[in-house]
């Protein structure tokens, strides 16, 4: 492109763009320089933060054993609380039985002892009192 003068345009045209284009660059360079300083600090942030966590992984990791090995011991006491507790019901179950089983034997045997003292007091009545009853004598 030129005109009368003899001028060539074009080439300040293509001067413009490159310049252009280099002043793009150098903003971009800027642009990434601030952010790898930003990404470096967050690195020496990272590296703090892993270093914390390792610090307190023992000890967090001793405590997580410790309440893991008290769960165990909590699950097998249950265990054996409630091996116990069967135990125990099936003991009350055979005193219960053995209590029926014992009332069932010492009820009739009450029962005759107490017909017996009837009959005994009932035969020392008329030894007494001749051969009726006490109201046979009274109304005699």
């Amino acid at each position: 492109m030129s005109t009368n003068s003899g001028f060539d345009w074009a080439m300040v045209l293509d001067i413009g763009v490159g310049v252009g284009v280099l002043l793009v660059g150098i903003a971009m360079m800027v642009a990434m320089s601030a952010l790898a300083k930003t990404l470096a600090r967050v690195n020496v942030t990272l590296d703090e933060v892993d270093r914390q966590i390792e610090t307190l992984g023992k000890p967090v990791g001793e405590a997580l054993a410790s309440v893991g090995g008290i769960a165990d011991s909590a699950d097998q006491t249950i265990a054996r609380l409630t091996g116990v507790v069967k135990s125990l019901e099936d003991v009350a179950g055979h005193v219960s039985s053995t209590a029926q089983l014992t009332k069932d034997a010492v009820s009739p045997a009450i029962v005759n002892i107490g017909a017996t003292v009837s009959g005994v007091s009932a035969g020392l009545r008329r030894l007494v009192n001749g051969r009726g009853d006490r109201s046979n004598n009274e109304n005699s």
